[in-house]
């Protein structure tokens, strides 16, 4: 890794880490993160691959209330390192990148702890009609959380590719990583399954199943039909639904007082007698 590649991928993880809490620009989301991890690290297709991977298991990940989702940020760019430049698989990124989510979830609660202290300042300043100073809180509350992400980042990528990195993944007995596999898998079920329930659109439920069943149809028969034909295929059948069902359509009445050519005639008769 190039002193210029190490350094963003540094900027990426502070991005990502203060995006985490912005919840504004997505860049925390893993498809983004580790797109952009793989583009500084000269492998896209590897980083869209992870990302997309670990995009189905962060799908219904959110922070409701008090209650802290895990951190994708940290998992996305750790993981992203790791793959590229310790020349792991996509599936070994993936498996890391579950605890990895669960380590940046205490680490998240620490850090927004430690927040309060600005939160505090914020108020006197306030009280004091500084609005420097209140911006600077902000921001440093912002700083922090993307150090968060990006020191543990610059450190993994500081030993990645050699063999410190090589043998703690191999120190890692083969039934966690493939538990870990397993317990990714079914995450992916658990996101969709929370985003169906939020969404409560059960009118559209055939077309979930349905998508379901063509892909797996398709995979078993090898008919080389790429996840971008099923979603042209979906995008299709959206449109038809949004044509044909009357829910989307504004139901055409006639005006008060009959067609508006008849009153318009009646109109013009009374005028001319």
């Amino acid at each position: 890794m190039s002193p210029l590649q190490f350094v963003l991928v540094i900027l990426v993880a502070l991005v990502a880490g203060m995006a985490s809490v912005l919840d504004e620009r997505q860049f925390h989301r893993p498809l983004v993160a580790c797109t952009l991890m793989g583009l500084v690290l000269g492998n896209l297709h590897t980083g869209i691959l992870l990302g997309g991977g670990l995009e189905l298991i962060a799908l219904g990940w959110m922070n409701v209330g008090a209650a802290m989702a895990p951190d994708a940020a940290l998992a996305s760019t750790i993981a992203s390192v790791i793959v590229i430049v310790g020349k792991q698989g996509v599936s070994e990124g993936i498996a890391i990148a579950v605890p990895l989510a669960a380590a940046g979830q205490v680490l998240t609660i620490f850090v927004r702890t430690i927040t309060v202290f600005f939160q505090h300042q914020a108020d006197n300043f306030a009280a004091k009609a500084n609005f420097r100073g209140i911006e600077l809180c902000h921001f440093g509350g912002l700083a922090l959380q993307g150090l968060r992400v990006a020191i543990p980042t610059a450190a993994v990528a500081a030993v990645a590719g050699t063999q410190i990195v090589n043998q703690w993944l191999a120190a890692i007995p083969k039934v966690v990583t493939s538990g870990l596999q397993v317990a990714g898998g079914f995450i992916v079920v658990v996101g969709y399954a929370m985003v169906i329930n939020m969404m409560q659109a059960r009118v559209l439920m055939p077309f979930f199943f349905l998508g379901f069943v063509v892909a797996t149809f398709m995979t078993t028969l090898n008919s080389g039909i790429t996840l971008v034909a099923l979603g042209i295929i979906g995008i299709c059948l959206a449109m038809i639904y949004v044509q044909l069902n009357p829910e989307f359509h504004d139901s055409i009445q006639p005006p008060p007082g009959g067609q508006p050519g008849i009153a318009a005639a009646n109109d013009l008769d009374d005028e001319l007698i």
